[in-house]
């Protein structure tokens, strides 16, 4: 399969909270198949429209976010690149997971300090960024629209988004921006996302994704962290 941009994910191992998230979000990475939403009691909006932004990434946490290849790199390379980092890199462990409202919509987040795995994400950023092409103009002005700070600004320029190093916050994104909707969504879905949570969180390895063009995403392959 032929794909447009490529991305470095955390994505949780198979298991109960990859089935689920699979199904909440109604888009399985492994596979690159859509998969039916779960029957959820009490959310003031549809599964379909609750997850209906998230949905084309599926399951993650964004390590280094989806870019266009630079010229002269290609998709195997980038891989390769990826395996080597993952082989230097040891497992980091974390307090856990927990379901929070972030802004106006809901995700998974890191309980306690996230400096491990931000360590590693950074080290992601800066070690393979020589296959990311540098942003168009249409896509900073898309990422200006949030209203940047200064330093959000400068590590757009030098990275090509405003969110990494001293900025990266994981979380894993389950829903679009909801307002007031949040918080009776996020009671709602607790029951059906907290037992599955792990404690501690453990993350051994990232995954390369690729964009196809209908903008869909899919594992491409998975890299344990071997150090």
């Amino acid at each position: 399969m032929q794909f447009k941009r490529y991305g470095i994910y955390y994505t949780p191992e198979p298991g109960a909270l990859t089935a689920f998230g699979a199904a909440w979000l109604g888009w399985d990475l492994d596979t690159g198949t859509a998969v039916a939403h779960p029957n959820v009691m009490g959310l003031p909006l549809t599964v379909s429209d609750i997850t209906a932004t998230p949905r084309k990434y599926g399951l993650h946490g964004t390590i280094k976010p989806p870019f266009f290849l630079a010229d002269g790199t290609d998709a195997t390379g980038l891989n390769a690149a990826l395996a080597t980092f993952c082989a230097a890199q040891r497992q980091v462990s974390m307090k856990g997971l927990v379901l929070a409202r972030l802004g106006g919509f809901l995700a998974l987040k890191i309980d306690g300090d996230q400096t491990p795995l931000a360590n590693v994400a950074s080290a992601c950023v800066r070690e393979l960024d020589a296959f990311r092409a540098p942003p168009s103009e249409a896509e900073l002005a898309r990422r200006r629209k949030a209203g940047l700070s200064e330093v959000q600004e400068a590590l757009l320029m030098h990275w090509g988004y405003p969110y990494v190093m001293e900025e990266f916050r994981f979380h894993i994104t389950l829903s679009g921006r909801l307002g007031e909707h949040a918080d009776a969504t996020r009671v709602a879905l607790e029951p059906h996302v907290v037992p599955h949570l792990p404690r501690p969180f453990v993350v051994s390895g990232l995954t390369l994704v690729g964009e196809d063009e209908a903008g869909m995403f899919h594992t491409i392959q998975r890299h344990t962290f071997s150090a």
